[in-house]
């Protein structure tokens, strides 16, 4: 890393805080280093936010003791009046805190729709309340804010779908809320459509708790997409591009890291801040459903000296 932790989070640097918890996954806050604790060899801070409060009358600002990788300092400033394109990646400044989101429309007023990936909720934000998304990889923000202008996650449309109907025996993905597969997307087929408009699926590789069938469930349209498209075969990944990883039967969002040789990578996972290595057959780029279109967001291919 290219600056010591503990210069970074001395007592009285500002800082953003992430949290795991159910309801606040994806989400930074901003707070105070107030000193840091080792604990059985690991690294903690205690901090204090500024928006959080530990009290009902809202007077006392709320404390906790956390792991180091849920902090890094503030993204760097920008300018106030930049305007944010269809599909750029963002931070919205909403119920207290930064929620990473992706632009899906762009209206009248400086305004914009956000799509979110955690919840998978839309929502109208004037451009005040909108930052360029960033990453804090081993001491460097990508994308740094001088290459910007060079460097802003630029996006594409793959195979545009407006009204995707997803008849019995069709091929699709289903994500999960809960703890431990948060985040992935498990292949399933549609066995029916309810009258309520969920889906009964029969997942490819999760199996029931007896392991006698493959598990059959009820979900909901928010929670089911359309398989994506297949991937290039031989086309390489790049430094710091998102991509999905093939584990624990699923598919997991990750970042590149490290390219290997052999056609090997190295992902960063944000969610678990796990790295692990992958064969490139293992990988895909990372694309999102928002309103019947895939959407990729292009990599970040020069970082700062890291």
């Amino acid at each position: 890393m290219a600056n010591d932790l503990n210069s970074v989070f001395k007592p009285g640097a500002e800082v953003e805080v992430s949290s795991n918890d159910n309801g606040f996954r994806g989400a930074w806050y901003a707070g105070t280093v107030i000193k840091p604790k080792t604990y059985k060899n690991k690294q903690l801070i205690q901090v204090e936010y500024k928006t959080l409060m530990s009290d009902e009358s809202g007077t006392k600002p709320l404390r906790e003791t956390l792991d180091v990788v849920q902090l890094r300092p503030l993204p760097p400033r920008e300018k106030r009046d930049r305007d944010f394109k269809f599909s750029e990646e963002v931070d919205a400044y909403y119920n207290d805190g930064w929620w990473e989101g992706v632009i899906t429309a762009l209206l009248p007023g400086n305004r914009y729709s956000v799509f979110f990936r955690a919840t998978r909720e839309q929502l109208e934000f004037s451009g005040t309340e909108l930052r360029v998304h960033r990453e804090w990889f081993y001491g460097n923000w990508v994308p740094p804010l001088e290459q910007e202008q060079a460097e802003a996650s630029i996006s594409i449309e793959l195979n545009t779908c407006d009204h995707i109907k997803f008849t019995k025996g069709a091929d699709v993905e289903i994500c999960s809320d809960e703890d431990g597969f948060y985040g992935a997307w498990f292949s399933a087929t549609v066995l029916e459509q309810l009258s309520n408009g969920s889906f009964k699926v029969e997942y490819k590789s999760l199996r029931n708790d007896d392991d006698t069938a493959f598990l059959t469930e009820i979900v909901d349209t928010n929670h089911i997409r359309p398989c994506p498209p297949p991937p290039r075969e031989g086309d390489p990944f790049r430094m710091f591009e998102e991509v999905d990883a093939l584990y624990n039967d699923g598919w997991w969002v990750g970042v590149v890291i490290k390219v290997l040789n052999r056609q090997k990578y190295e992902v960063y996972f944000r969610g678990t801040e796990e790295q692990m290595v992958f064969k490139q057959s293992d990988l895909r780029r990372h694309l999102e459903w928002i309103n019947g279109k895939w959407v990729s967001s292009s990599a970040v291919c020069n970082l700062v000296n890291r």
